[in-house]
Order: structure tokens, then sequence, then C-alpha cells
């Protein structure tokens, strides 16, 4: 019979490194305490024997558990999808290791969701909270854990910490860009009501509009689909196409454009369309989309940085940053701004 192949341990490596199993802790916990040669010496025998840390028997000596909950509920999207994709690896970078729970559709579930999570042995959470869906599961958690929520949604309306990337200050770079085309008259389709996201951005908008002195309006609100984007679009076809428009996501704008070419309008000779989000794929549509970059892999980093300072009482907590701007990719779907 084939031998159980048997988990290196700490001593596995002290003998292979031929050091103390004290120096591999030392190692593993203040490295910067170990002289070079040796520290080099300790995780070449790591790599080779291929061993990684027992988090169960650290908690129990240490009282922490390396453990992250994530919070999250529809990963199909783009922009939840990024953005847990980003905490997990900022973690992995930080020394822990993630717990990732999904909200079922029913908000009554929250109660046992977060119970579910809490009872995982994490230290604390982060939760993305795109919408209103996501409040009951929050406000749960956070009775008892600290909780960082990355979204669009007000601080001073939040029931926990927040984090987040500059929805509105997107939507603003958005209309600027249009209005520097040439750009008068320019029409938003939002993206649904309950999103935090959606909100921002179209308060951005209608802000940048008063502020410019622009024309426009908002339709809507739609859903995160290029059906929906195509259905809003043929509406608006109906009773003259605008200069410009401005969707709330990529994914409506890949409706928008759809909605265009089946009725004969050039992009952007006859209608400018800019997305939003820089949505895998972006640039080969076409003509290529101009639309708005989100720091999803910063914001992971800057979110997860936070929760750890909560978790350590460090006063740098209340320093970290809280909003990441966003950036706009200019390409093919808008005309070139003018130079005067």
């Amino acid at each position: 019979m084939t031998p159980v192949p048997r988990r290196p341990s700490m001593g596995d490596v002290a003998d292979r490194a031929g050091v103390s199993y004290q120096t591999v802790s030392r190692v593993l916990n203040e490295p910067e305490i170990v002289r070079p040669e040796t520290r080099e010496r300790v995780q070449a025998a790591i790599a080779e024997l291929g061993y990684t840390r027992n988090r169960a028997a650290r908690a129990l000596k240490t009282s922490r558990s390396s453990l992250i909950g994530v919070l999250t509920d529809d990963l199909s999207l783009f922009g939840p999808a990024e953005t847990t994709t980003a905490i997990e690896a900022a973690a992995r970078e930080a020394g822990y290791s993630v717990v990732l729970t999904s909200m079922p559709p029913d908000p009554r579930a929250a109660r046992k969701v977060g119970g579910e999570l809490l009872g995982s042995g994490v230290e604390g959470i982060l939760a993305i909270a795109a919408h209103e869906g996501m409040t009951p599961a929050v406000t749960e958690v956070a009775r008892s854990t600290p909780v960082v929520a990355v979204s669009a949604q007000p601080p001073q309306e939040a029931v926990a910490e927040v984090v987040g990337i500059d929805q509105a200050l997107g939507a603003h770079h958005v209309v600027e860009h249009l209005q520097r085309t040439g750009v008068r008259s320019i029409v938003h389709i939002a993206g649904p009501a309950d999103w935090f996201d959606a909100r921002a951005r179209r308060l951005g908008f209608t802000s940048a509009l008063e502020e410019l002195g622009l024309d426009g309006e908002v339709v809507g609100p739609g859903e995160w689909t290029p059906r929906s984007g195509y259905e809003l679009t043929t509406d608006l076809i109906r009773t003259g196409p605008p200069e410009a428009i401005f969707a709330a996501s990529d994914m409506i704008a890949i409706g928008v454009l759809h909605a265009l070419h089946e009725h004969g309008l050039r992009v952007p000779q006859d209608v400018a369309v800019v997305g939003f989000d820089n949505t895998l794929g972006a640039e080969f549509l076409i003509p290529s989309l101009t639309t708005v970059a989100q720091p999803f892999v910063e914001v992971g980093r800057v979110a997860l940085r936070h929760l750890v300072s909560l978790l350590d009482g460090d006063p740098a907590a209340s320093q970290c940053p809280r909003t990441l701007p966003p950036r706009l990719v200019v390409r093919r779907s808008t005309r070139p701004e003018r130079t005067h």
C-alpha cells in the first residue's frame, strides 16, 4: 500500500535548513530580526519542502485565526467579481486566508448567512455592498465583528466603515470629455435604482451637466445587461437620437451600440457612446468603447489594509484613503477632443 504523504512540519524545515525550530518560527513571524543569509536558507527549505503554515495551530497559540470573511452576492457581474478577486489577492499577500460567503437572493437569510460567516472564525469581514439588498447582512455581522464595506454608499448612510471608488467622479470625467468633443446634449442610461454605484454615477452625471451648462436627461433605470441598453436606446431613437449616450455600464453600452448599428446610426459620427467599468474586451468592440476604468486591485488592497488596521487597533486606520479615483479611457466610440 502506498504510504499517505505527510504534511511537512516546521521541524522538517529546520532540519533541511540546518537551523533550530525557533529560528524557523522567527523567519515566519519576525523575519527582520534574522540574519539575511539564515533567512534565505530557511526560505529555500520552505520552498523545497512545500511547507505551509498550520493556521489552526497558530490560532490556538495567538488567538488570531488569520481568516478574513468576504461577503458578496452576485459574482456574475464584472464589478463585484473583480472586487472579490482583488480582495482575495490582497489578503493572500498580507498573510490572510479568505472565507467567501455569497448572499442568497432572499434577504431574510441575512441573519443565517452572517452567523455562518462569524462561526467560521474570521477576524473581520469585508463586505462587497454594491446594493441595498446587502444592507441586512452587513448590519447583522457588524453587530459583533469589525466590518469594512467596499461600496459607493455614502459613508454617513452606511452601517459599517466604507471604502470605495468615486463613481460620481467617473461620471463627471465622462461629461467633461464629451463636452470637449463638442457635444452639447447627453442622455444617461442609468443602472438599477437599488445599486449604490448606479445612483452615484447618475448623481455625478446630473451634477456635471449643471456645472458645465449642458443639456441632458436620464432614462431608465435599466438593468446591467446589453438587452436593457438595446431596448432603452431603441426607445430613444424613435423620438430622435441624442448627440451622445452615456451608459451606466459597459454591458449596457454593448446593447446601445447594437441598437444604433441596427438603425443605421454611426458611432461616433452620429451618436457618441461611453460606458463604465472598462470590462474585459471593451477595446475590441466596434468601435472600441470609451469607458471608465475602476482601480479594483487598489481598492481591494486599501479595504484590506483598513480592516487589518481596525483589527490591530492601529490609529492609522483613520488615515486610510476612503475613496479612490477612477480613470477615463478614451477610445473610438467618442470623437476627438477639440484643441481650442
